[in-house]
């Protein structure tokens, strides 16, 4: 088949027709109005040949995919078939021509009047008629021939299974954003008409009532800026809204068309995503899982303390993951990426609504430090304050996540010492005569028993350990956990460990003592990353307690790993696995 062969003036159009798209996404009229509405220009099928655009019951708006005109011709398209669907004219009639000409006579005329874009060459209906409303001119139309020239953009489809929008609901919220706004423009608060923030929006007065009547938030509330503006944050592509933690904004769609209490609910969905530090403990995982992850966990708080109202478009819900945390959550999706990755967050489908800067180093500098520290202090003075003032209960998970922000972490070497502390209780020691003590010197004739360990009880006190030495390791970090390794081994009696070097291939290195391992241990390898084989070794090695427990020690640059005993692993500090672990990791910091 051979390839469709396109020009530089084909380009030009594809870009007038993208930017009077963009631009009508922008414009406060319109704009609620295209958020709730499908506009595409497929190349085969959707609207006639010889029509410039046409707009379904179902909300759809299909452009003719070789027309060329200019951006103010293809505003006034498509304002054209937007009107439609705002001014209700997608209804069935006994004469669908005469009521589709009728409907175009009264938005032409809205358009006309507002002089917005400029109507294409033949594209007005070439008839003169008397009437104020679409019905008056549809009874009119109906006694009349009608002219052979027009061309029907209204269709009627098969209603879907889901809920349609509300789009006159949409259009009287973009004329109410559209009067604000040329109110603004008049006396002198904006300069730009198409700017579709408003001074007095709800999601400001959501915002003031976080002031005011909720101090759990109003600290956060009072120090983020709300952005309300169509054009960038269709830019940015956020549907709802999102927040920028480093910059201390909160991006709220006005063509999202939120009542106050949706704003409520949208605006503390956010705050809590800073105050909770999601952005920092998400480490290595996958950035939209955990977002999604996130979002699971803080609207069900949200519900369940009645903070607004879920947002009519649509949020990540479900009773089910009552009292689980964010890990847990994410924990459990990872197991079926292909379905959550489909879910849309309060930014949209396949996009974090927690917007990360491009530079890392961002709080690793005093600031950072600070603001991190800041949003922490402001989370925990506000529950705080508001359990010491009995203004009402919140969820149970939620206070002990907040209060475990305020709580230094456990350093990595001594929660490596209490997993030691599971597996090897200290060993008793108990009286001998096999060998007497000496000590009484006074009373030689008389035979003192020696403590002793007990012998038995030593039997099968071991580990293993599984060393990844492929390239990517770096020395230093193989240098602090087998010095921890073997430290924490002399301190609770451990004789020997299991050593086993992975790179591509598994070197069984034996049995060591500690003391071998922090100072003479050579290790080989250096080539790949494959776990697994030298995992199996001492799971099938007869010379190896059933029981034994392992640890593993890598950077996370490794395959899936089947384990069936008792297990751990120690990874650098920002570094994660590529699968769920079943035993504690430890990071080295």
């Amino acid at each position: 088949m051979p390839r469709k062969r396109v020009t530089a003036n084909d380009d030009k159009a594809a870009e007038r027709y993208m930017s009077a798209f963009i631009a009508l996404r922008g414009h406060p009229l319109f704009a609620p109005l295209v958020y709730h509405t499908s506009i595409t220009r497929p190349e085969n099928g959707g609207c006639p040949n010889d029509g410039w655009a046409v707009v379904t019951s179902n909300g759809a708006i299909y452009v003719h995919p070789k027309r060329h005109a200019e951006q103010a011709e293809w505003m006034y398209v498509l304002g054209h078939c937007l009107l439609h669907l705002g001014f209700g004219h997608l209804v069935a009639k006994e004469q669908p021509r005469a009521w589709n000409l009728a409907c175009d006579i009264v938005v032409d005329r809205l358009l006309l009047a507002l002089k917005f874009g400029q109507p294409p060459a033949g594209f007005l209906a070439p008839i003169e008629t008397v009437g104020a409303t679409e019905d008056v001119l549809y009874t009119n139309l109906c006694r009349t021939n009608l002219p052979a020239g027009t061309w029907p953009d209204l269709i009627i489809e098969a209603p879907h299974r889901g809920k349609l929008p509300n789009w006159a609901d949409a259009f009287g919220r973009g004329l109410s954003a559209a009067v604000v706004s040329a109110v603004d423009v008049a006396g002198g608060v904006r300069t730009d008409v198409s700017d579709g923030s408003r001074s007095q929006s709800e999601a400001q007065a959501a915002r003031r009532w976080f002031i005011n009547s909720y101090p759990l938030l109003g600290a956060l509330a009072a120090t983020f800026t709300i952005i309300e503006d169509a054009h960038m944050c269709n830019r940015l592509g956020i549907s709802i809204a999102a927040v920028d933690i480093a910059g201390q904004e909160i991006f709220m769609n006005p063509a999202a068309g939120m009542t106050e209490a949706e704003c409520r609910f949208v605006m503390a969905h956010e705050l809590l995503h800073v105050g909770l530090r999601h952005d920092v403990r998400r480490e290595e995982r996958d950035p939209y899982l955990w977002n999604v992850a996130c979002d699971y966990v803080i609207n069900g708080w949200l519900v369940e303390m009645g903070v607004g109202n879920l947002p009519h478009l649509g949020a990540l819900y479900d009773p089910s993951l009552k009292g689980e945390s964010a890990e847990a959550v994410y924990d459990l999706i990872v197991t079926d990426m292909r379905r959550f990755r489909k879910l849309a967050t309060l930014r949209g489908v396949g996009a974090c609504d927690i917007i990360e800067r491009h530079s890392p180093e961002w709080w690793e500098v005093g600031d950072g430090q600070d603001l991190d520290a800041f949003y922490r202090q402001c989370l925990a003075q506000g529950l705080e304050y508001a359990t010491s003032d009995g203004r009402g209960f919140f969820p149970a998970g939620l206070i002990e996540e907040i209060r475990a922000l305020n709580q230094p972490p456990v350093p990595w070497d001594v929660a490596l010492a209490r997993w030691f502390d599971r597996y090897f209780a200290p060993l008793e020691q108990r009286r001998s005569y096999a060998r007497p003590s000496r000590r009484q010197a006074s009373t030689p004739d008389i035979a003192r028993p020696r403590y002793i360990l007990d012998e038995a009880a030593q039997d099968g006190r071991t580990f293993g350990v599984v060393l990844d030495t492929s390239g990517s390791m770096d020395r230093e970090l193989l240098a602090k956990a087998l010095g921890a390794i073997a430290s924490y081994s002399i301190a609770h009696d451990v004789p020997a460990v299991r050593v086993v070097f992975c790179d591509a291939a598994a070197y069984d290195s034996g049995y060591l003592a500690p003391e071998q391992i922090a100072d003479r241990v050579r290790v080989k390898g250096r080539g790949g990353t494959v776990l697994q084989p030298g995992v199996d070794l001492l799971e099938h090695a007869t010379d190896f307690p059933a029981a034994g427990p392992l640890l593993i020690i890598t950077d996370g640059q490794c395959d899936r790993l089947l384990i069936r005993r008792p297990h751990a692993f120690i990874l650098p500090q920002g570094r994660h696995l590529p699968f769920v672990p079943k035993g504690p990791v430890f990071r080295i910091v």
